[in-house]
């Protein structure tokens, strides 16, 4: 056996802090020190003479040696984690951990949540509010929840996908401000403050198309965020309008707290997806929530 295969315990350290790019963040999330990290991250260094970190400011930056080091043992790292996984599968009854966008995860699933924990009191579901498609078995994730504009999302090779159903966005507002600015033809919207979420897909030109709307290019009252939740906050609480998917905002159109001054709804389609790994030694908890969350989106949908 080759004698550099003693240092396992050091690779494992090793990938944590590559992987965080921190020692302070591999110690947290080890369960050691941080001086022990530094310390086994130096003995691996030493033994195969190989320099693997560099530091830039409060980041431990990989070297290109370290760079491809951190490659292969994410690799080996994922092949053992899979080979646990094919020899076992965890009963019903445990934790779970699940993410999704801050958006759906405040307004769509939370407000849903307390009924799959009636029905399944034996699952702990823990949620993570993120955007990326991230390596779930690293990050001790079991589901990601996400969403894409084509009707096929790329994800890693290691996961498959579900698809759940699909939305759109429209315009929504306070009924105090849609009664205050009158809105009754789609371009009195440009008399209105309106929020945009940076970098997302779902545009307001795009919709100021589809309405019909001309000159939309000289408005200049604009609110700029970076995510759907805040976007709706800011109309919940009386500022402007938003441009999101109606998923978000359905609770609060049946309680009157929103409207849609008008039902145009942006030509792009969201598509939703389940991502998780089919080999998960959770993959029975998994199904069990896959299954949940599909019927309550399709009674959501009918409903």
């Amino acid at each position: 056996m080759d004698a550099r295969l003693k240092h396992l315990n050091a690779l494992r350290t090793f990938e944590s802090a590559a992987r965080h790019q921190s020692y302070s963040k591999a110690a947290e999330e080890l369960f050691v020190s941080q001086a022990a990290v530094s310390q086994q991250i130096r003995q691996l260094e030493n033994a195969i003479e190989v320099k693997l970190f560099i530091r830039t400011g409060r980041k431990m930056k990989l070297t290109q040696s370290g760079e491809k080091l951190y490659c292969s043992t994410q690799q080996a790292l994922s092949t053992l984690i899979q080979g646990f996984n094919d020899i076992q599968c965890e009963a019903i009854e445990g934790n779970m951990t699940i993410t999704s966008t801050q958006g759906f995860s405040s307004f769509w699933l939370m407000p849903r949540l307390y009924k799959f924990s009636i029905l399944h009191p034996e699952i702990s579901i823990k949620i993570v509010s993120s955007s990326d498609i991230e390596d779930l078995q690293q990050n001790h994730i079991d589901l990601a929840i996400r969403f894409s504009e084509n009707e096929n999302i790329k994800i890693p090779d290691n996961l498959t996908y579900v698809p759940f159903g699909q939305d759109n966005a429209y315009p929504v507002c306070s009924p105090k401000l849609a009664k205050q600015m009158q809105l009754k033809e789609p371009k009195d919207i440009l008399n209105c403050w309106l929020i945009k979420i940076t970098k997302a897909s779902i545009d307001w030109p795009d919709w100021f198309v589809e309405a019909k709307i001309k000159d939309f290019q000289k408005h200049k009252m604009w609110s700029e965020v970076s995510s759907s939740d805040l976007a709706l906050n800011a109309v919940l609480a009386g500022h402007g309008v938003a441009l999101t998917s109606k998923a978000l905002f359905s609770q609060y159109l049946e309680n009157g707290l929103l409207v849609m001054p008008f039902d145009i709804k942006h030509p792009t389609v969201c598509y939703r997806f389940l991502i998780f790994d089919p080999n998960s030694a959770k993959r029975a908890r998994i199904k069990v929530f896959t299954d949940w969350i599909k019927q309550e989106m399709a009674d959501y949908e009918q409903g």
